[in-house]
């Protein structure tokens, strides 16, 4: 095995003059499959394309685009694993001072809007040249869509780069399709046909047909209820069984989207977690320090793709979809073997999981054929009565690898989903992820505890988590182990108001959490709740929603989950009063903080509704203060 070719020189040791294709990317070249750019190069060169690789070039000058010269048939371009923006920025629009996609952890080393800046470039060298856009950012941007650091609508990326073409979602088997008729000698502009991809074609031109019309790019931008329209629609025909071709236009333009791409089979999955990965970062970045991201994948192995949970906040059910593909346990297996051989691996698997750990098929048969059903979900606000919760394959799975020679452990840190994991009506699984899978910590997703902020997100009400809380620290006891659950919150998403966040921070003093780190909602492309972030507005329902809009708001939600924290004194003042909660103002024991200095001590209602207790059951196993509880959070 050995890297794909970076350099012209490698490329002339190989007896090529010019690649075929080029995949440009804006994460440094890590050979590993949970970086996209290192699967679609195995795979096609796997079917005898001549790739090279053109990770992070200099964008202000064409000397890396230059590299290898004009590809034979295209260049291939992504941002990398996530996107460029919310690689550069956090939520506050504040610029991060580290990328673990770079080396040595360095920011600044792609620009922003990657997908964009790196396909202008490639075209401006080369203008004929086919350039195929691809990747998270470009997936989750195929339409007009709100962008959070401009505060504005932007068209299609596809339109706004530039590119021929767009491949969305997993791109496996549309570039392979894309790729073959390209070498046929196909012109790029005739690829009108694949699945899973976006086309643009002067409005003249277009072809009618069946499809979906989305309200125009003028319209969503002049129009709040019509982006939240378009948004509706867009989600909706994102199944691969009964998806249908959806159309935007954008001035003179129309952008058209084919149906997705049908998900992997197994046999088809097995065959790229089976390709030539070198699982590390190139050697050239060892001398800067190496590439961050590698450490959290390096020992871990993707069984499954696809999230039929489908949180509202999450772009997986835009991008990957909602449908699930997996692996094969021997594929697995043969992964787990191929580990222990590697000389870094000390005997400690990371992570088997993939969106949801948990998630080995389907929620119930109908979806398989007749697909997804529009406007409900599977789990929230409470599960559907078709699902089928079955962990017995999962089960079966973790016991093979526990029993590999060199094996010493096998954790899941990828996540799991409670609320499915409490439907299951045997309890095996539940019992063996505590006892053998849990390192200390086991970390979930209830995001909040109010009802009505719950539901503007997708998930289930606390009450889901709390039956599980209490069914993990009864099986954490009988094992004798001391574990501890460590849940993740969010503040500010859409339909949160002040009074929810203090419900929040009432939740976290009676469960005695006190998180080192909040997650502040952040709009990204592509989701539904930052649709209602935008308009304001529910797409499905087009009603109103109370929007955490401005700074201080923001700030108020924030500062309520670390209540705890003497530098959010003040502000937490502020937002009790603001709340109308300033019984929650003193020294009693329901209280969240003292008075302000100098300031009176309220006089305390012991008699008022849910004084003196929290709303909340107290729980005897509940996790004390933590180092770090949250971690970072997975996008």
């Amino acid at each position: 095995m050995a890297f794909l070719p970076v350099s012209k020189e490698e490329i002339e040791a190989l007896g090529w003059d010019v690649p075929d294709f080029v995949l440009v990317t804006g994460d440094a070249y890590v050979d590993h499959p949970s970086f996209g750019v290192a699967i679609i190069s195995r795979l096609l060169e796997s079917h005898g394309y001549r790739i090279a690789i053109l990770a992070q070039p200099d964008w202000r000058t064409g000397r890396d685009f230059t590299r290898f010269g004009r590809p034979r048939l295209g260049f291939m371009v992504t941002s990398g694993n996530i996107d460029s923006m919310v690689a550069h920025y956090t939520a506050a629009r504040r610029k991060r001072g580290e990328d673990a996609y770079s080396p040595g952890g360095r920011a600044g080393l792609r620009p922003d809007r990657a997908v964009l800046v790196y396909t202008k470039k490639i075209k401006e060298l080369y203008p004929d040249c086919p350039v195929v856009i691809a990747g998270l950012e470009a997936s989750l941007r195929r339409f007009a869509h709100y962008d959070y650091w401009d505060d504005a609508v932007r068209p299609s990326i596809l339109l706004d780069s530039g590119a021929d073409l767009l491949s969305y979602g997993m791109g496996e088997r549309q570039t392979i399709e894309i790729a073959g008729r390209l070498r046929d000698g196909e012109p790029v502009s005739a690829l009108r046909d694949i699945r899973g991809t976006c086309y643009a074609v002067p409005t003249q031109e277009y072809e009618p047909g069946p499809a979906v019309d989305c309200p125009s790019y003028e319209q969503v931008c002049a129009s709040k209820k019509e982006y939240a329209v378009s948004c509706r629609k867009q989600q909706d025909e994102q199944d691969d069984v009964q998806g249908r071709r959806v159309i935007q236009k954008h001035g003179g333009w129309i952008v058209v989207q084919n149906p997705p791409m049908p998900h992997l089979s197994q046999e088809e999955m097995d065959a790229v977690y089976a390709l030539p990965y070198e699982r590390a970062y190139h050697p050239g970045y060892e001398p800067l320090g190496g590439v961050p991201a590698i450490q959290e994948v390096e020992f871990s192995i993707t069984h499954s793709r696809g999230c039929f949970g489908a949180c509202n906040f999450c772009a997986i059910a835009f991008h990957q979809g909602r449908a699930i593909s997996s692996r094969s346990e021997e594929s697995v297996v043969r992964e787990a073997e191929t580990l222990v051989k590697h000389p870094h691996f000390k005997g400690y698997i990371h992570d088997v999981g993939g969106p949801t750990a948990n998630f080995r098929h389907g929620p119930c048969p109908k979806q398989d054929t007749h697909g997804l059903c529009k406007a409900k979900k599977c789990l929230a606000p409470t599960p559907c009565p078709a699902l089928r919760a079955d962990h017995t394959e999962y089960t079966r799975l973790l016991r093979r690898l526990r029993a590999l020679p060199g094996i010493k452990r096998v954790f899941i840190r990828s996540g799991i989903r409670y609320d499915y994991l409490m439907q299951d009506p045997d309890d095996t699984f539940f019992k063996e992820l505590v006892r053998y899978h849990v390192s200390g910590q086991l970390k979930v997703a209830p995001e909040h505890c109010s009802a009505q902020v719950l539901d503007r997100m997708g998930k289930p009400h606390i009450q889901a988590y709390k039956a599980f809380q209490k069914r993990f620290y009864e099986i954490t006891k009988s094992v004798g182990k001391e574990q501890y659950l460590v849940p993740y919150l969010m503040s500010s998403h859409p339909g949160s108001t002040l009074r929810d966040a203090v419900e929040l921070a009432l939740f976290l003093k009676q469960e005695k959490l006190r998180p080192e780190q909040v997650q502040d909602f952040y709009p990204t492309p592509g989701t539904i709740s930052t649709c209602m972030f935008y308009t304001g507005l529910d797409p499905y329902t087009l009603k109103e929603v109370h929007i955490p809009r401005t700074d201080r708001e923001k700030a108020m939600q924030r500062a309520l989950l670390q209540y705890f924290d003497p530098k959010n004194h003040r502000i937490v003042v502020e937002a009790l009063r603001e709340a109308g909660r300033p019984d929650l103002i003193g020294t009693g024991p329901h209280c969240l903080v003292r008075p302000l200095p100098g300031e009176a001590t309220p006089v305390q209602d012991t008699k008022r509704k849910g004084g003196g207790k929290s709303a909340w059951n107290r729980k005897k196993g509940s996790v004390p203060r933590q180092k770090n509880p949250g971690g970072k959070r997975k996008k």
